[in-house]
């Protein structure tokens, strides 16, 4: 399996880092992706994947949440980022309209210039989205480039959503613990994305999948989506694991 979004190299792991990386790979994982969020977090993401360079591989971005009136040059420094090389995507990137959208036009502008050097460089983008789907499908409008290859992480739209975002480009779909939750409703997400679609990931340390759900997230878990999504799409856990090993390859082509 391949955990393809987890944020094991922040805080709340410091305790225990090592161990955790243990268990996800006694737990069948055999390789992790680390999306950036922003600077702050920049070194501790790159400490983790000094330690395990050849089961994990990094994201540059600048994460929407972290945009505000002076992101000029935190998104300069980030493009530069990028184009020194290392990284297997840009991301993670999009925007969040959840608690806030008092910079709505700033993270557009973020998110727009992100996805310029994501297809520059020929390289896959990791989408955040949160309640802004209309939002970032306008930014798509106003892109005077191609498109680059991408995942929806931690989706939680609807079938109809996973239409219209696919008539944009090569767009995946990634699912976590929140496809186990009773109340989440995504089956027909699951089913409308289908199996050379989706993606595994866990979004460590949140959103832990039950029956671990209220608890510290960690990769080790990823085995209770995927047979989540085995029971959605009725095939049998070893399909889950081998197509979507087989998604994350297609999309983030430089993971060994």
């Amino acid at each position: 399996m391949i955990d393809t979004h987890t944020h094991i190299y922040l805080e709340e792991f410091d305790a225990d880092r090592d161990e955790v990386m243990r268990r996800a790979f006694d737990a069948g994982v055999r390789h992790l992706v680390f999306p950036n969020v922003d600077f702050d977090t920049f070194d501790a993401m790159h400490r983790l994947h000094d330690a395990y360079p050849f089961c994990t591989s990094m994201a540059m971005g600048f994460h929407p949440t972290s945009v505000d009136a002076g992101y000029m040059p935190h998104l300069d420094r980030t493009l530069k980022e990028i184009v020194k090389g290392g990284y297997i995507a840009v991301g993670e990137i999009g925007m969040d309209l959840y608690w806030d959208a008092t910079f709505l036009k700033e993270q557009q502008t973020v998110l727009k210039e992100q996805l310029r050097i994501a297809s520059v460089m020929n390289l896959p983008a990791i989408i955040h989205c949160r309640n802004a789907v209309e939002e970032i499908m306008r930014t798509f409008d106003e892109c005077d480039f191609a498109l680059p290859r991408m995942v929806f992480h931690s989706f939680t739209g609807t079938a109809d959503d996973i239409d219209r975002l696919r008539g944009y480009g090569d767009f995946y779909f990634g699912f976590n613990g929140i496809v186990t939750f009773k109340n989440a409703r995504l089956e027909p997400a699951v089913l409308r994305a289908g199996l050379d679609r989706v993606l595994l990931e866990t979004d460590s340390p949140y959103l832990a999948p039950v029956p671990h759900r209220g608890k510290r997230n960690e990769s080790s878990f990823l085995p209770a989506v995927a047979a989540r999504l085995a029971a959605i799409l009725d095939v049998p856990v070893s399909e889950i694991v081998e197509r979507t090993t087989a998604n994350a390859h297609a999309l983030f082509t430089d993971i060994p």
